[in-house]
């Protein structure tokens, strides 16, 4: 049994959805769970809405900044488990693909610490698209956050010790369709 799982969110923009997102894991799965957050095209800040969310529900935000998928190709990067992709495929989003990650049956030859992360698209819509008043804003923000924090409860009650990859794939698939 691995007593320690390093987890991906990724989007485009990493200024709400993904950064609300590794918030959420770091505070409810420590000391088994590290998050990080990345987008493939980052705005470079994070919405103050998103900070002001995760504060409102005691979920530290000390660290939290926007960045670059790239970070965590490089040597010495933390070696990934889980990448979870959180862009709008309903609001017609173009959602980013993990570089050599998805689950593969195949032997490629391509970097061996890919070969073994689990990726599992689970939707939000983004909250930083709503356009309306302080209220509208509000609640999508609220909304992603309920999202992220139901799909993150249930990824942590999940029998990481017990349950083959295979099956865990389809575990973290179903999760991102709840």
């Amino acid at each position: 049994m691995k007593d320690h799982y390093n987890v991906l969110f990724l989007c485009t923009g990493n200024s709400a959805r993904s950064i609300m997102a590794e918030a959420i894991l770091n505070f409810k799965g420590k000391p088994r769970f590290t998050a990080y957050s990345a987008g493939s095209h980052p705005s470079g800040a994070v919405k103050p809405q998103a900070l002001a969310r995760l504060e409102s529900a005691h979920v530290p935000t000390d660290g939290l900044r926007s960045k670059s998928w790239e970070e965590f190709s490089k040597p010495g990067s933390p070696k990934l488990d889980f990448v979870f992709t959180v862009c709008d495929n309903a609001a017609k989003e173009v959602c980013p693909l993990f570089p050599g990650s998805l689950m593969s049956t195949r032997n490629t030859g391509e970097d061996a610490r890919a070969s073994t992360i689990i990726v599992a698209h689970w939707g939000v819509p983004d909250p930083a698209a709503v356009n309306g008043s302080s209220q509208e804003v509000e609640r999508a923000y609220r909304e992603a956050f309920t999202i992220l924090d139901r799909r993150i409860g249930l990824f942590l009650s999940l029998p990481l010790a017990s349950i083959d990859k295979l099956a865990l794939k389809k575990e973290v698939d179903k999760i991102g369709q709840q």
